[in-house]
């Protein structure tokens, strides 16, 4: 073999390696049996497929999570209790959070409802992003600017909804310079508001033993807005506006129907109705 063959053969022998191909002997070898290469193809393909699975899963956890943010056991296990009723909480003596709400106590610490539920956290949108002639899509922050010899000094507000989707739901508010503060405070003050409320099958149309609906028709107002929830069959998913389905979602609500009338386009005092009607659930079950 001369020089340049040899040189030439060494290359093929890189690509080969570098790209997984065959060598003319092995494709010869291969291609008398077709049926067994598109067998490994497929396998092939299926373990990639799987694989991909798996490794977006870690990915998109990570994502969600902002860098240098805690989760809920390490602000769990790194928590100091500065009240009596969190010291309970932290020494194990409360287990369930109904034994708080039931009592009416006041939670001043949102490391108690970290400890005792696993809620979920979602923002209403309250803002309005800016567009042509005034028009432009609603989004979580609402905007606000203050006159100042400086300049205009933005200021970012935000209202959140927290729940466990199990019969516990809050709301609360945040206001602050960024947005991301804003919304850690509205998601701490929802926390601190959480409610119980009461579920069960009430609709006529329906006799189930699954808690999907509220009890009975109840009614709550904030501001001009009325908001009514009306018991509902299962299946019929929930015909409400699409911010209160945010709401009655977290609180494990599937099934209701809803009649509003006010000024329904706030939507602080509509979320807040909302909020004041679901409270009413719990009027029967107390004594």
């Amino acid at each position: 073999m001369t020089g340049k063959k040899k040189e030439e053969f060494e290359r093929v022998k890189k690509t080969v390696e570098a790209h997984g191909t065959f060598s003319e002997e092995e494709a010869e070898i291969k291609a008398k049996s077709p049926e067994k290469i598109s067998k490994e193809i497929m396998d092939a393909e299926v373990e990639e497929e799987i694989i991909d699975v798996v490794k977006d899963v870690p990915k998109v956890a990570e994502r969600r999570r902002r860098p240098g943010e805690k989760t809920r056991e390490e602000i769990v296990l790194g928590w100091v209790p500065k009240t009596k009723l969190g010291q309970e909480v932290k020494d194990n003596k409360i287990t369930n959070i109904d034994e708080i709400l039931d009592k009416d106590k006041k939670i001043l610490e949102e490391e108690i409802v970290d400890k005792l539920l696993g809620v979920k956290a979602d923002l209403m949108s309250i803002g309005q992003s800016k567009g042509k002639f005034g028009g432009g899509k609603r989004r979580a922050w609402r905007q606000t600017q203050r006159k100042t010899k400086e300049g205009n000094v933005p200021t970012f507000s935000t209202m959140a909804v927290v729940g466990d989707e199990n019969g516990h739901v809050g709301i609360g508010t945040g206001k602050a310079k960024e947005t991301l503060p804003a919304r850690d405070k509205a998601i701490r003050q929802a926390k601190l508001n959480i409610i119980k409320i009461t579920r069960m099958c009430a609709d006529f149309d329906c006799a189930c033993s699954d808690p999907h609906t509220v009890p009975f028709k109840v009614e709550g107002k904030a501001g001009s807005v009325r908001v009514t929830l009306i018991p509902a069959a299962q299946g019929t998913g929930l015909v409400v506006a699409n911010e209160l389905k945010k709401v009655l979602k977290l609180a494990g609500i599937k099934d209701v129907r809803s009649r509003t009338s006010g000024r329904a386009r706030t939507t602080f005092n509509l979320v807040k109705a909302c909020i004041d009607a679901l409270s009413k659930t719990n009027r029967g079950s107390k004594k």
